[in-house]
């Protein structure tokens, strides 16, 4: 006797990819601090020394610049010590982390001037300064 194969039709959902969590910012708060928060990616320290510091939107941005200030700069010192350890192999790895790490700043910016509070990838969940 031949089995007969009956599939049970279920119904399909959209897998979507998981989105990076993008909080959401006043956008009276947007409006009046978008430039304090674009200026914080050249200036880090920018908006925590002027009006701006009680923007939590201003703050948010100054918080990404700073940590991919320090991420560029680990990778700076961290390069040198391993580019002179392995005799210069490590240094062609490093212009395409610097490459990384300057579409990041893009990002950033990019971000700042849409009025979103999307963090970076890879570094954009260490918060340095508080919330």
């Amino acid at each position: 006797m031949e089995e007969q194969n009956i599939q049970q039709e279920q119904p399909q959902t959209e897998q979507q990819a998981p989105q990076e969590p993008v909080m959401q910012a006043d956008p009276a708060d947007v409006e009046k601090n978008k430039t304090m928060a674009i200026l914080s990616y050249f200036i880090f320290f920018l908006p925590l020394v002027t009006e701006a510091k009680d923007s939590p939107f201003a703050r948010f941005h100054a918080n990404q610049s700073l940590v991919l200030l320090l991420a560029n700069a680990g990778v700076w010192i961290i390069g040198i010590i391993l580019t002179a350890i392995t005799f210069g192999i490590f240094g062609f790895i490093l212009p395409f982390v610097f490459l990384a790490l300057f579409v990041f700043w893009i990002m950033g910016i990019m971000n700042a001037a849409n009025g979103k509070m999307k963090e970076l990838p890879l570094i954009g969940g260490i918060h340095l300064l508080d919330k």
